[in-house]
Order: structure tokens, then sequence, then C-alpha cells
């Protein structure tokens, strides 16, 4: 009795097998976060939209840099670019 299964019926075993779903990126953190080649994720800094008249130009030179993401956010926002 334990021949093989035949064609037809081969399709539909492979077309019922269950997956595991696909993840959704988060579409404002895909804008916010990139991926380097290393794995590391990128973000730019706060606080360099507006009133920058009161801040001093060395620190909107430095705020005007691309910094990495610390050691305890990585891992959320990871989650929300899973494919990135």
């Amino acid at each position: 009795m334990g021949g093989e299964v035949p064609a037809w019926r081969a399709s539909i075993i492979v077309q019922n097998e269950k997956k595991m779903p696909k993840l959704k990126t988060h579409k404002g953190a895909a804008k916010r976060f990139s991926k380097t080649g290393t794995g590391k994720i990128r973000r730019g800094q706060t606080k360099t939209r507006h009133i920058l008249t009161s801040k001093a130009p060395k620190t909107k030179r430095k705020l005007g840099k691309i910094v990495l993401v610390s050691d305890g956010d990585y891992a959320k926002v990871a989650r929300m670019i899973p494919y990135a």
C-alpha cells in the first residue's frame, strides 16, 4: 500500500502546506532608519528642524551627522524593518 503519491495528490499537498506569515514593514520606521552593510541600523538625529537660531554652530554641525541606533533600541527597530 505504501507506494508513491500520485502527481495530482502531491500538488494538493504542496498547496496546503502551512507557511509562516510575511512580516509587514512599519512604513514610518522604514523612512527613518536604514541598515548598514554590516547589519547595524542608522538613524538621523532629532532637534535639527526648527528653532536653530538658539543653537550654537558646533551643536548644529554635530546634530547633522548620522548615528547608529543604541543597543537598547536595536531589537525594537529591527523588528519594525525586517527586510531592510
